[in-house]
């Protein structure tokens, strides 16, 4: 009789390795160079990130450019894009993120992996979609690039991490300040206009709560920024749409994308503007079942919440990171890469080393 599911190893289930569910990260996890160590080195990867920056046209190979060879100082001490643009710009950090989101989750299928679900954060949900063959690439990329030349418009603001659960955290809320999205029991990101949210930080500091700017420079995830959505819905309209070929665990909804929600461009369109409920959702994926979670794309933040679930740490599940915490050297990228197919087969995956 086999082991409990409580107590199986974490490393190879006695049943075989567990379903692999895919976590597709959004705006926070980018870093200068992201990911170009692999665009070198994988070509399964390299081809994806191209389908869809030549789907993006011209701007998409400014993006692109950009990425390989941008140098110089951005406002804040940042590293700045080769055409003046800093990374955390809405204009190259949502774009790149969808590109390799996407390119990291087609480089786990060229492994021979079918995905049994997919969770994206934010922008990753998009990216989730494209992989789950709702919308084409072409019409994905489209939506995205219309999306962030809307949401350039908006006024200055990003996003603050708390260490803290979002009811604990009411006080603090207000002139446009807004629980952004719910990363973790004790894991909330405030999202608002620029001077009300470093106020906040402030009172946060001062009131003993850790607080960290997440990487951004625009208000995401908070009213300030819908008047610059409005208007997405009507490219959103002339895309063809498909039922998700893979569940689609919508970080809005905490739950599998339907028919409807597909359907529907305003519930594409409201995804700068609506909360992200990533803990719920990473929940009702985990409790479906045991699962290989996997984060596909850069850093490791899904990753980390991830681990923090009690599927996770009874065993049940099990946690893969494809890429290096932060920024390096594309050495640490390839290296992070093989430790990730090893845990791989480890599982039972016959994955190519």
């Amino acid at each position: 009789m086999s082991a409990p599911a409580a107590a199986r190893p974490a490393a190879y289930p006695a049943a075989g390795p567990r379903p692999v569910a895919l976590l597709l990260p959004g705006q926070g996890s980018q870093h200068p160079g992201m990911a170009a160590g692999l665009y070198a080195a994988e070509p399964a990867f390299a081809d994806a990130v191209d389908e869809v920056l030549d789907a993006m046209g011209g701007e998409g190979g400014r993006i692109r450019d950009d990425w390989l060879t941008g140098t110089g100082t951005a406002p804040g001490g940042r590293r700045a894009l080769g055409h003046g643009l800093p990374m955390d710009h809405v204009l190259r950090s949502q774009p790149l993120l969808f590109a390799l989101d996407f390119a990291f989750g087609r480089l786990v299928e060229s492994w021979g992996i079918r995905p049994a679900a997919l969770l994206g954060h934010s922008i990753g949900e998009l990216a989730a979609a494209s992989l789950a063959e709702v919308f084409t690439v072409r019409d994905a990329a489209r939506v995205v690039l219309d999306r962030v030349v809307r949401l350039a418009q908006a006024p200055p603001g990003g996003l603050l991490a708390v260490a803290a659960a979002p009811d604990r955290l009411e006080p603090y809320l207000g002139d446009g300040v807004v629980v952004g999205a719910v990363n973790a029991p004790q894991q909330t990101v405030l999202a608002g206009p620029e001077n009300a949210l470093r106020a906040v930080g402030q009172r946060l500091c001062a009131d003993g709560l850790a607080a960290r700017r997440v990487p951004a420079l625009s208000p995401f995830h908070s009213p300030v920024i819908a008047p610059y959505a409005q208007g997405a819905e009507r490219l959103l309209a002339s895309v063809a749409w498909r039922e998700p070929k893979v569940p689609v665990y919508s970080c809005y909804t905490a739950a599998p994308l339907t028919a409807a929600q597909c359907a529907n461009p305003a519930f594409w369109a409201a995804q700068p503007v609506d909360t992200v409920r990533f803990w719920p959702a990473l929940d009702a994926l985990l409790t479906s079942g045991d699962h290989v979670v996997v984060e596909a794309g850069p850093g490791r933040g899904l990753s980390s919440v991830a681990r923090r679930h009690p599927a996770v740490r009874r065993g049940r599940s099990r946690v893969i990171a494809l890429a290096p915490k932060g920024q390096g050297v594309p050495e640490d990228e390839r290296v992070c890469l093989k430790a990730a197919r090893e845990e791989l087969r480890d599982e039972g995956y016959p994955v190519p080393l």
